[in-house]
């Protein structure tokens, strides 16, 4: 165990009401991470850690960084400074697939492939790693119970299932390996909110019985509240303020955190 002492304000330079410290393990942690392109600065110089077994959501407009950090995490792209660490070791051009073996990915659409059948998606990894057939099955077996899928959705292609169960899919897809740490990026942001809201409770049963590093990206403070234990507000590339969703709701360290909060009426009912 690791104690740190972690600011619910995210300036460390700002005088801070409370400070709690908190025992538990780092999974991921980015010291000093930035990320430009170019004259545009899409991630200023900051500090993050995202704790082992711990959902953590990324909230904050469009356009605010919190896309960006999760490619950074994944390397797909290469920070501008700064150091980021997966499980204690430095990510680097080395080890960077072993660590992409140990994280699954969702995206917004899904990202499946529409030439192949649902089952063929979820399977594309592992069988280019040469698992058995058994082994696969078994683990088929387990994800559609898992995620709720129907087992004859497997043979459907994509354009031939719903919202909501394409994003079944690709989670069944991330989480084929057994990953470590789970990253999803705006997974429900094109479904209805009857399906979205669905989905929402099952992925929290989910993340309860898996206890993985869940870093979750998303626009919605309802969701992020209903889903994480820890929300990082980002706007313009910048931390504005971290904690729980009632830390951010009481002792707002911005007015930029109010404003955000009063434009999302889903509030009102947490």
């Amino acid at each position: 165990m690791r104690e740190v002492s972690y600011l619910l304000r995210g300036e460390a330079t700002t005088p801070l009401p409370f400070v709690i410290s908190l025992d538990f393990i780092l999974m991921i942690e980015l010291r000093g991470v930035s990320k430009t392109y170019g004259d545009v600065t899409a991630l200023h110089p900051a500090d993050f850690v995202f704790a082992q077994s711990r959902t953590t959501a990324l909230i904050g407009q469009s356009g605010c960084g919190k896309s960006t950090l999760l490619r950074l995490i994944t390397r797909l792209v290469e920070p501008t400074t700064g150091i980021i660490l997966f499980d204690g070791k430095a990510v680097t051009a080395e080890n960077v697939l072993e660590i992409r073996r140990r994280t699954g990915y969702v995206i917004q659409d899904g990202g499946l492939f529409p030439h192949l059948t649902a089952r063929d998606n979820v399977l594309l990894l592992a069988r280019h790693l040469d698992k058995t057939d058994a082994t696969l099955q078994a683990r088929l077996d387990e994800l559609c119970t898992l995620t709720r899928l129907p087992f004859d959705s497997l043979d459907r292609f994509p354009l031939e299932l719903s919202g909501g169960q394409r994003q079944r899919v690709s989670l069944m897809r991330a989480l084929m390996l057994k990953p470590d740490v789970l990253l999803l990026d705006e997974p429900m942001g094109a479904l209805d909110p009857l399906i979205r809201a669905g989905l929402q409770n099952d992925l929290k049963s989910i993340f309860a019985q898996l206890k993985q590093t869940v870093i979750l990206v998303t626009h919605d403070m309802a969701e992020a509240g209903w889903l994480a234990d820890h929300l990082i507000l980002l706007d313009e590339g910048r931390i504005v303020q971290q904690g729980t969703l009632a830390d951010l709701r009481d002792t707002p360290a911005d007015p930029f955190v109010s404003e955000f909060l009063t434009a999302q009426r889903s509030l009102v009912a947490l």
